[in-house]
């Protein structure tokens, strides 16, 4: 029987349909320490994961009969893609399956922050009934959405989406990315209407200058793609949302260009040294938080463990 350990978890209709298949499923949770053991134990073919689980060269030497490594989600920067498929190893992801939960967590942080919600929430329950006046006053100069400029970094599967979004909304998009150049994007409704929209991409410098809100959708970078001088470059009471990685802006000058007013505001759902974000962010007021929580829908969970588990049945049966 081949067996699938689900590493980081898998949704139940992916178990139901890897075990209709014939195939064991353990669905638990091993130590980054434990895994090679417990994978060379308990005969494992397959090995599932999220960004929790690093699947590292030494791992990958350690279990010479692993015959596939799936991740649950877009970005594989926990995996040593390269070297598991030089080593015959099936490497595999679902890029589709989490889009619609990223956008919807980008606008998400751009709706709350706009009216300084994430700052409220935390003010409200301390001061509301005696400072009412006060809070309603420091929070009176939020912004609307509709009618601003949002400007895209990475104009792939969630670059576009987001742009489908913000056209909803009535928002002006821009957007620069290596690969697209020009593009069409169909905006479709729930009645089955839908509407064209054709873009084509600006530079880097013009996206910074001219967007409202900047949003960036980038893989894994070994150098920042935002820093003090992309942040300088940017409109003063800009905002700025990063749901892709940590490690693609600078944190320190994100800081310094908040606390100078230079920025009104930024979104974050990753982080530099995530799982311990450094203090200064955390405690940052013009700071909206999550704690990487992207995919973390219970709709993009249940398709990313259905897509698993058909792309492990077609390579594995």
């Amino acid at each position: 029987m081949t067996k699938i350990l689900a590493n980081d978890g898998i949704a139940q209709a992916g178990i139901d349909l890897l075990e209709k298949e014939g195939f064991e499923v353990k669905n638990t949770r091993v130590a980054q320490e434990q895994l090679a053991n417990y994978i060379n134990k308990n005969n494992i073919d397959g090995l599932l994961v999220r960004s929790a689980t690093e699947v590292s060269k030494k791992i990958i030497d350690a279990c010479p009969n692993l015959k596939l490594i799936g991740r649950g989600g877009v970005g594989m920067d926990n995996i040593e893609v390269e070297y598991a498929k030089a080593m015959g190893i099936q490497v595999i992801n679902t890029p589709e399956a989490a889009v619609d939960s990223v956008v919807e967590l980008v606008f998400a942080h751009l709706f709350g922050a706009a009216r300084f919600l994430h700052d409220a929430n935390r003010n409200m329950p301390l001061d509301g009934d005696s400072q009412f006046k006060a809070l309603k006053k420091s929070y009176a100069g939020g912004i609307e959405l509709r009618g601003k400029t949002l400007g895209i970094i990475g104009f792939g599967r969630i670059g576009q989406a987001v742009a489908k979004m913000a056209y909803a909304l009535g928002m002006k998009v821009i957007f620069t990315d290596h690969h697209v150049t020009d593009i069409t994007l169909e905006v479709p409704f729930f009645d089955g209407q839908s509407i064209s929209f054709d873009l084509k991409a600006s530079d880097f410098e013009t996206v910074l200058k001219e967007a409202d809100f900047v949003t960036i959708h980038v893989p894994a970078q070994d150098s920042y793609v935002l820093g003090k001088k992309e942040f300088e470059m940017m409109k003063k009471g800009a905002g700025i949302i990063n749901t892709s990685r940590g490690g693609v802006l600078d944190e320190v000058a994100l800081v310094e260009a908040l606390d100078s007013d230079h920025l009104a505001f930024a979104g974050l759902d990753v982080f530099e040294s995530e799982p311990t974000p450094e203090i200064q962010i955390l405690m940052n007021p013009k700071i909206s938080l999550s704690p990487h929580i992207g995919a973390s829908t219970k709709e993009a969970q249940e398709r990313i463990g259905v897509e698993l588990a058909n792309k492990v049945i077609k390579l594995l049966k």
